[in-house]
């Protein structure tokens, strides 16, 4: 995504991630698409995060357009296996983190009038996932509250908007051997394409691949036991995680406390586009 931003017209790349070897790699692979940065920030620390966006702000001026990804899934275990840890870790990564990084960003964005967040949400968020039950629930949390935020922002008639993007599995590693019977296991770089056209076109949310959207017609026409029967065994939803061993040769740095199992995603994902053209601000 950052590529496809700077290839459209963003001044500036600023990179969020908690392994700095990272940063490193993607300001050497994008400097030739333009100018990129980075910082350090551990998203799950509320006051690492105020000073990291203070630091932003200093070096490089206002935000216009916030991407939240970041993201961690620990386990294909049932709920009753799960230790209290790998819950608070799960919640606070994939729920709570993105709502402080948007808070710290919200208040000049409205106060300028002018921006845009995308939150990263998943297709696990519409969808009640075995195997996954806290992973659902972050995300479940997060359509909640960046739904509930763009109709704030409606109300008071800002021009900041909120895109809330659902997508189903994305093949980047972070759910390696997952199994899908009917929903092919997304592209990365065609999943890219199409949030950032969510966010320049200014939708509300994207659910991906577009079937998805009708989710919530379907858990309201038909009755419990036949969505489970048509979604959990003819489309095999409900089996997607049997197999789930994650990226587990990954030598990027997860959140700390990460166990072998674990997958993260731990960037979010800046782009400053003062001067940029209209399609990225």
């Amino acid at each position: 995504m950052g590529r496809m931003a700077l290839e459209r017209g963003a001044a500036r790349l600023i990179i969020w991630d908690i392994n700095e070897s990272n940063i490193e790699l993607v300001k050497n692979e994008l400097s030739g698409k333009g100018q990129v940065s980075g910082l350090c920030v551990d998203v799950s620390d509320m006051d690492i995060i105020e000073k990291a966006y203070q630091s932003t702000v200093n070096m490089y001026g206002p935000v216009d357009i916030l991407i939240q990804c970041a993201g961690i899934v620990t386990s294909n275990a049932t709920f009753d296996s799960l230790t209290p840890r790998d819950i608070e870790r799960t919640m606070m990564i994939n729920a709570v983190a993105p709502m402080n990084v948007a808070h710290v960003m919200l208040a000049d964005m409205i106060k300028r009038d002018k921006g845009h967040i995308c939150n990263i949400a998943s297709a696990a968020g519409m969808l009640s996932m075995p195997k996954m039950s806290v992973y659902s629930a972050s995300k479940w949390s997060v359509i909640g509250w960046s739904d509930s935020v763009r109709i704030e922002l409606a109300k008071m008639k800002s021009k900041v908007r909120f895109t809330t993007v659902a997508p189903y599995f994305i093949n980047t590693g972070m759910f390696d051997g997952v199994s899908s019977k009917i929903f092919p296991i997304l592209d990365p770089e065609n999943t890219a394409r199409k949030i950032i056209r969510a966010i320049e076109r200014n939708k509300d949310f994207r659910g991906i691949p577009f079937g998805f959207h009708f989710i919530r017609f379907w858990q309201a026409v038909l009755p419990v036991a036949l969505f489970d029967y048509v979604f959990g065994t003819i489309f095999g939803i409900y089996h997607t995680m049997d197999h789930f061993t994650g990226r587990k040769n990954d030598n990027r740095k997860h959140i700390e406390g990460a166990n072998s199992a674990d997958s993260a995603l731990t960037a979010s994902v800046l782009q400053n586009g003062d001067n940029a053209e209209r399609k990225v601000s």
